[in-house]
């Protein structure tokens, strides 16, 4: 089927459904550099108004195979025709207005969750502006649970992210401390490990576990290294409490990430098996990143942002307690600037609140992006008033392991301050108890805490 679209007295048509997609998108460097971008603004304009008169059913009827795709597999296994039926005949533009209209709240949002397929949640943020994506998003609640309740309407989350170049014990611990006396950590204490070893992934998951028990805080921990290594850890009885894994939107995609989705399902099974958390706890946790296909050459011609949301459906189908985009971190060869990444930003979390998960962004950037704190300073803001569910924070904005530059535990103080956004309830409780924020916290000194957890590097 061709589209076509005539504006300022100009024709343009597109051959598939896939390149208009493309050529709607706001402008974006990985696109440019892979071919797949409008030529200009007024093409652009073209395929948004093309797109807009587009019927929701297209998406359907036309789908964006790909073949001998697992992910083109279980989206169209996990769409919902009951749940798509009230909005079966619309458009792309009259399903903008129908998601922005105050008649629309955020229970009929969700429940046409499973009715959606990631292309079509894709296609409708590429006509909607900042605003709308913004104002849309907050409307949407996606409450998970372990030890802590996040997503929770008017509530800021955070990860606790004690990274260390050489996964260095009292490192990771120290780093960790930190955070908790400035009250971040109740989404997750969450460790990228430098290594991917198993004897290493225990270490540090016995780390992040005597750190919890001692100071009895109601959070949860996760070591971030290769879904193949919990596995294997866990078989070890190691104390896991999320598996984590970075997803993406197609096969030879997941592939470069060494993972399939039949290892996924192993990791659900046996993190579940290990009964460290109450019947229906959310036990996964995925990250995603616009330009994570395309950088593997396994986006199948599809621009970055329709493949990201393709990664969603397979977040989605292990019920995770928490999903991140690490919306700037792939570097300025996607994103190329702050406005870049902030447009991106508010649609990858949209799109992925829109399609029911717990989304969160790791609002960061590289050194050498053309970005800056200000731009983060921004970005957080709007996050947060669009009901982002949880934001990354390190000591003074760096990781000094991953060397990329991210938010501080002073800017989640900051939101709690500003905007109102306490923490999950059940950590809110435990910094009172523990005086956290006052003069008078009660939790040990650093060193003390340290000593007694009794670390080895």
């Amino acid at each position: 089927m061709t589209y076509r679209a005539d504006i300022g007295g100009q024709r343009f048509s597109w051959n598939t459904l896939k390149q208009l997609l493309a050529h709607a998108t706001p402008a974006r460097t990985g696109d440019q550099l892979a071919g797949l971008s409008a030529s200009g603004p007024v093409e652009r304009l073209a395929a948004q108004h093309c797109l807009a008169d587009v019927p929701l059913k297209a998406f359907l009827d036309d789908v964006l195979q790909v073949e001998g795709d697992d992910v083109t597999a279980l989206i169209m296994a996990q769409h919902d025709p009951a749940t798509f039926a009230p909005i079966a005949s619309l458009t792309i533009g009259a399903f903008r207005d129908w998601l922005l209209d105050a008649d629309t709240s955020g229970t009929d949002l969700a429940g046409i969750a499973w009715g959606l397929t990631p292309e079509m949640v894709a296609a409708v943020s590429k006509i909607m502006r900042a605003q709308d994506l913004i104002a849309v998003a907050a409307k949407i609640e996606v409450v998970t649970k372990f030890r802590s309740t996040i997503g929770l309407s008017g509530r800021l989350s955070t990860r606790n992210q004690p990274n260390h170049p050489s996964d260095d014990s009292r490192g990771i611990a120290l780093s960790a401390i930190d955070g908790l006396l400035m009250g971040t950590g109740d989404a997750v204490i969450g460790v990228n490990p430098a290594t991917d070893t198993v004897p290493d992934y225990i270490r540090i998951c016995e780390v992040l576990e005597a750190i919890r028990t001692q100071l009895d805080i109601p959070t949860q921990h996760c070591l971030l290294g290769h879904v193949s290594t919990a596995i294997k850890a866990m078989e070890h009885n190691a104390p896991v409490d999320l598996v984590f894994q970075s997803v993406a939107g197609s096969t030879k995609a997941n592939a470069g990430f060494g993972v399939t989705l039949p290892m996924l399902d192993e990791a659900f099974d046996a993190v579940h098996s290990l009964g460290r958390a109450p019947s229906g706890s959310n036990l996964m946790y995925f990250e995603t990143g616009q330009g994570a296909a395309l950088s593997a050459d396994a986006h199948h011609d599809m621009d970055q942002q329709t493949m990201e949301v393709r990664a969603y459906a397979v977040a989605r189908q292990y019920e995770p307690l928490l999903v991140n985009t690490v919306v700037g971190f792939i570097g300025p060869e996607y994103l190329a600037d702050g406005k870049q990444i902030t447009r991106a930003a508010l649609e990858d979390h949209f799109c992925g609140k829109l399609l029911g998960l717990p989304m969160g962004v790791d609002v960061c950037y590289t050194n050498h992006s053309y970005a800056d704190q200000e731009d983060m300073d921004v970005l957080l803001t709007v996050l947060s008033a669009a009901g982002v569910s949880f934001v990354i924070t390190v000591p003074g904005s760096d990781d000094i392991m991953l060397n990329y530059q991210t938010l501080s535990h002073h800017d989640a103080n900051f939101m709690r301050n500003t905007l109102h956004r306490p923490p999950a309830p059940e950590f809110e409780a435990w910094m009172a108890r523990m005086g956290i924020g006052t003069p008078n916290a009660k939790l040990p000194s650093i060193e003390s805490a340290l000593g007694q957890l009794r670390l080895t590097a």
